[in-house]
């Protein structure tokens, strides 16, 4: 019998270890859309002649004293969770240090300048693998406080919920905004980790989701998707091919193509380069691209950045 209880208390003390030491998703926490329109934190920004408006992190880190401590509160709580964060504060201010040098980019074929929004820039410097969105509101009866919050963490790159949390916490006296919150998220903040744990240990083992778009310019060569090798294989089936040998356990979807473009989405990428890098859409991309321009057609290719998710390869130049 005593045996069998220091046997029983090895294996827990092993799996209490493995658990430990067990990767955690990379985070970095957000105020929420909502809160920043309210809070007429947005600037606009010009997607390829649509006009939208985004969030404003800057303005809203520099202006409004409680959501830096609120930032900071929750980072703590996940930090004791065992899960890494990454600061939106210092993130955007390497962002605005290199904003210059991305407006001198070009096309050398074209002289096309860098089509990424400030939110994918973001991302993309970041490299988290969730994000975190927090909003808040205080409401005040006589002399207590209370704070209704929400939480909802967002793949970085598909953009789909993984995890919530939500609720009203208990009148306080406290009148100081981090403090109100934490007590109130205090009970949900176990199983809103579980979620995020559970979301990361499936892209460990299944692999993280992207897309990939493949086009080609219209530059009178003659070479299309459906162009045919020395074998008589068309370019189309050679990419798919790569693809289908390339993404874990071999899922994805090739959900169009035709002879101009083939779009695959839900394809799912080691969730680490080989050197334990994290892996996204565009260096996926960068070895599709050393493929295609590999085979026999030789016609080179251009990669643009989507975002963390999502980019796009053009065949036929530069």
């Amino acid at each position: 019998m005593k045996l069998k209880t220091l046997a029983l208390g090895a294996f827990f003390t092993v799996a209490l270890a493995a658990f430990s030491q067990a990767k955690k998703p990379t985070l970095m926490v957000f105020p929420s859309d909502n809160w920043c329109q309210k809070k007429g934190y947005m600037q606009t920004f010009d997607n390829q002649g649509t006009t939208q408006e985004i969030p404003d992190y800057t303005k809203a880190l520099l202006n409004d004293e409680n959501l830096d401590n609120v930032i900071s509160k929750i980072n703590i709580l996940m930090t004791d969770r065992g899960f890494p964060l990454k600061s939106l504060s210092q993130t955007k201010k390497s962002i605005d240090k290199n904003s210059a040098e991305d407006q001198l980019i070009q096309s050398k074929t074209t002289g096309a300048s860098l089509k990424e929004s400030p939110l994918d820039r973001l991302r993309r410097v970041a490299k988290a693998d969730i994000l975190i969105y927090v909003n808040w509101q205080v409401s005040t009866v006589g002399p207590k406080n209370t704070v209704t919050y929400n939480l909802a963490a967002m793949d970085a790159y598909t953009d789909k919920q993984i995890a919530g949390a939500q609720g009203t916490g208990a009148p306080s006296f406290s009148a100081e905004v981090p403090v109100l919150l934490e007590e109130a998220v205090q009970n949900n903040m176990d199983d809103f980790c579980a979620q995020l744990q559970a979301h990361f240990d499936d892209l460990l083992e299944n692999g993280r989701e992207v897309s990939i778009d493949v086009k080609v310019f219209d530059d009178g060569s003659g070479v299309d998707l459906e162009s045919e090798d020395n074998e008589g294989t068309e370019l189309s089936e050679l990419i798919e091919n790569w693809i289908a040998e390339n993404t874990v356990n071999h899922r994805y979807n090739l959900s169009d193509a035709t002879e101009n473009y083939m779009t695959f989405e839900q394809v799912r990428i080691p969730i680490y380069k080989k050197n334990g890098m994290p892996e996204d859409a565009m260096g996926f991309g960068r070895e599709l691209r050393k493929y295609v321009q590999s085979l026999p057609f030789n016609i080179p290719c251009k990669l643009l950045n989507k975002g963390l998710g999502r980019c796009l390869l053009i065949i036929g130049e530069k």
